[in-house]
C-alpha cells in the first residue's frame, strides 16, 4: 500500500493513537488488528511499529494517556467548603468526559483487554483519580454537610453516574451540558445525603 500520509514521528505517532483511538471505541480491542489500524492511517503495518511495541502496548498507552490527562486537569482547593468542591469535581468530571467520549468508553470497557501488569498500572492511576473524589466525600462527612453508608461505595456508585453521560448525551439534544450539569448535581446532593 503506498504511503497517503507523511511519516514523520510528529504526524504519524498521534494519527496512529487516533485511530486505535476510534477503531478501539467502534469495534472493540480483539475485533481490530494493526492492518486496520495501519490502513486508517495510511501506512504500512511495518511502520506502526516505530510507535508502539505492539497492539497490547498501543492500548495500554491509551488508557494511561486518558488518565494521566484527566489527572494533570484535575484541581481541588481544600480550603473551599466539600459541597463547592464536589460540584467542582462534578462539573469537572462531566465536561471531560464529553469532551473525549470515545476515550471515557476505551477507559471502561477494555480495562478487560490489558495484560495483567497494564492492567494494574493503570487501575493505580484510576485509584488515585477515585481517591481525589473520596478525599472531597471525606471532608464533607469531617463537615457533617454530607451522610454517606459507605464512602468508597458513593465514590464508585457517583463515577459511574457521571461517566455514564456519555451514553446518552447528544450535542443537539433536548438539554444543553450546563443543564445537565444542573440536574446531575441535584442528584448528586441527595446521593451524598447533603
Amino acid at each position: 500500500m503506498a504511503r497517503t500520509h507523511g511519516s514523520k514521528a510528529e504526524i504519524t505517532g498521534p494519527l496512529v493513537r487516533e485511530s486505535a483511538l476510534r477503531l478501539f471505541a467502534r469495534h472493540g480491542y480483539d475485533a481490530v488488528s494493526m492492518r486496520q489500524i495501519a490502513a486508517d492511517v495510511g501506512v504500512q503495518v511495518g511502520t506502526l511499529y516505530a510507535y508502539t511495541a505492539d497492539k497490547q502496548a498501543l492500548l495500554a498507552d491509551l488508557l494511561r494517556g486518558h488518565m494521566e490527562e484527566l489527572l494533570a486537569e484535575w484541581s481541588d482547593d481544600p480550603a473551599l467548603p466539600a459541597l463547592d468542591r464536589l460540584k467542582s469535581f462534578l462539573r469537572f468530571h462531566i465536561q471531560t468526559s464529553l469532551k473525549r467520549p470515545e476515550a471515557v468508553f476505551l477507559s471502561y470497557m477494555e480495562l478487560r483487554s490489558l495484560a495483567p501488569e497494564n492492567r494494574r498500572a493503570i487501575a493505580a492511576l484510576r485509584r488515585e483519580y477515585e481517591d481525589a473524589l473520596e478525599a472531597i466525600l471525606a471532608s464533607g462527612e469531617a463537615e457533617g454537610t454530607m451522610k454517606l453508608p459507605d464512602r468508597r461505595l458513593a465514590t464508585m456508585a457517583l463515577i459511574s453516574m457521571l461517566t455514564g453521560v456519555t451514553n446518552w448525551y447528544r450535542e443537539d439534544g433536548r438539554l444543553d451540558q450546563e443543564r445537565v450539569v444542573a440536574i446531575y448535581w441535584d442528584l448528586v446532593r441527595g446521593a451524598v445525603g447533603a
